[in-house]
């Protein structure tokens, strides 16, 4: 599902050099659930941003589902992203002025769907994370959990073959973060959902098919 082949990112200003990562290659089959881990300012959400085809590497290659991306333009970059790719904060990155239900549908808002459509899509994606009683709620009105199934509902709203968690738990205490890696692992076995998720948390990480760690920009496991 994901080929990175050799990727480096280099980080340039006027005075400073800096290696994000260095000759990071990794394949990703469908439907595999791996975690990424290593100590802060290792390139772990640089990875994940090239992943998810939000950055760019200065070397090597990308591949999502066998297509190349390096010679799309940024507007079919965005519609592959829609479709493709799901992603889940940390910081969940809801919109206070909007309701759960508004917020779940926000991806489906560059689709081709009708607002019947996005609302009934929204709904289901609310039920699969336990929140079908706090669609009118606004985020100001939820736990930091229930935020979290927010977002993961607004990942999977619209189907992604892959979802991408930066630090998915690392907001949470230790209960409600079992409960949202829970639905994550129920998404992986009942849908299929290749998932790439960045940890702190080894009990987490040791819950998925695999484990990779970056120190300094390389990949040491």
């Amino acid at each position: 599902m994901i080929r990175l082949q050799n990727i480096e990112k280099v980080y340039r200003t006027d005075t400073v050099e800096t290696l994000a990562l260095n000759k990071v290659s990794l394949e990703i089959a469908k439907g595999e659930f791996l975690s990424i881990m290593g100590p802060s300012g290792c390139g772990k959400s640089t990875l994940l941003n090239i992943m998810g085809l939000l950055d760019e590497p200065s070397k090597g290659d990308v591949k999502i589902d066998n297509q190349k991306t390096d010679n799309l333009s940024d507007k079919q970059l965005a519609q592959f992203r829609n479709k493709k790719i799901g992603f889940i904060f940390q910081s969940y990155h809801l919109i206070n002025d909007l309701q759960v239900l508004d917020n779940v549908e926000l991806p489906l808002l560059y689709r081709s769907t009708t607002a019947k459509e996005r609302r009934q899509l929204a709904t289901d994606a609310l039920a699969k994370v336990g929140l079908s009683n706090r669609v009118k709620h606004f985020p100001s009105q939820l736990s930091g959990g229930q935020k979290q199934r927010v977002a993961i509902a607004r990942a999977i709203v619209g189907r992604p073959e892959i979802i991408l968690a930066d630090e998915p738990t690392g907001n949470l205490d230790s209960a409600m973060g079992n409960e949202i890696m829970d639905i994550l692992l129920q998404l992986n076995k009942n849908d299929g959902t290749t998932i790439i998720m960045v940890t702190h948390d080894e009990n987490m990480a040791h819950k998925t098919h695999r484990l990779v760690r970056l120190f300094d920009g390389s990949q040491v496991q």
